[in-house]
């Protein structure tokens, strides 16, 4: 029986990656898998992955994953929107989720994505709701929106770095209530403790100017910035502060820092190239 159900996950599994290589392929038009829509904009610049929202279903987590390892490919793209058709973000994972089917996961995925990643957060952000949502750099809540992670209610703990987001988001005591109690926060609290960096009435509107913005900035600064902060994250102060001096050192040589350079002594908007 187990070994029929790891083979129909392959399958299932095969399926949804055939539908994400056509999907990328085809570039720079809105197209619709089983699970999640994927647009770009900005002459392709930007992506915008929309989950179906409400519970997880594990094609749409199959579905997160592979489309991240496709835009990890492109280096035309330059900012990730995620957000929702739902009136939820993502209220917990379906009954019969198999969380075992899907590696890696999608918020593991997420994060390994060089691009900055933006989310736009409605009505609950629940459990690996949550999960996915920290696994993006910046996240953008409605004044509706709600936040909680409640797995040890049902006896089970955070599968996809709950427990070790959650803590470096908003400290290691805030976690620690909402992952022991299953607190839930509602938008003012979860702005105030750091767990989403803004509150708008238009989520996917405050999103998209996060994102225009985001493409006035250099596409390798951001890419080297990120690195230095995850990794950084990990690393003693000296250990961090030499990262951040070799990663000057490799943004110096680049045609983007000349062009900054050039932009700001001729006061012009720099064009970056990505290179």
């Amino acid at each position: 029986m187990q070994r029929q159900r790891h083979a129909a996950a392959r399958t299932k599994e095969n399926k949804v990656r055939r539908l994400t290589h056509r999907r990328l392929r085809k570039g720079r038009t809105a197209l619709q898998a089983d699970s999640v829509t994927v647009a770009s904009s900005a002459e392709g610049r930007v992506v915008t992955m929309t989950l179906p929202g409400g519970l997880l279903e594990t094609r749409t987590a199959f579905d997160v994953t592979q489309t991240c390892e496709r835009l990890q490919e492109d280096r035309d793209i330059r900012v990730l929107v995620i957000a929702s058709s739902d009136e939820d973000f993502c209220s917990g994972v379906a009954e019969d989720f198999d969380r075992f089917a899907v590696s890696p996961d999608p918020a593991a995925a997420l994060s390994r994505l060089r691009i900055p990643l933006v989310a736009s957060l409605s009505g609950q952000c629940s459990s690996a709701g949550l999960e996915i949502a920290l696994a993006c750099d910046i996240r953008i809540g409605t004044p509706q929106s709600r936040y909680s992670i409640s797995d040890s209610i049902h006896g089970s703990l955070p599968a996809w770095g709950g427990t070790q987001r959650l803590p470096r988001a908003i400290t290691a005591g805030r976690a620690a209530a909402m992952l022991f109690l299953g607190t839930e926060l509602d938008a003012q609290t979860a702005h105030q403790w750091g767990l989403i960096h803004s509150i708008a009435d238009d989520a996917p509107g405050e999103a998209t100017s996060v994102a225009d913005m985001l493409l006035t900035r250099g596409p390798l600064a951001l890419e080297m910035a990120k690195e230095a902060i995850h990794r950084g994250s990990e690393l003693p102060l000296r250990d961090g502060l030499r990262l951040e001096g070799d990663l000057n050192h490799q943004l110096a040589a680049t045609e983007d820092r000349a062009e900054g350079l050039a932009a700001f002594f001729a006061k012009r908007p720099p064009d970056f190239s990505g290179r």
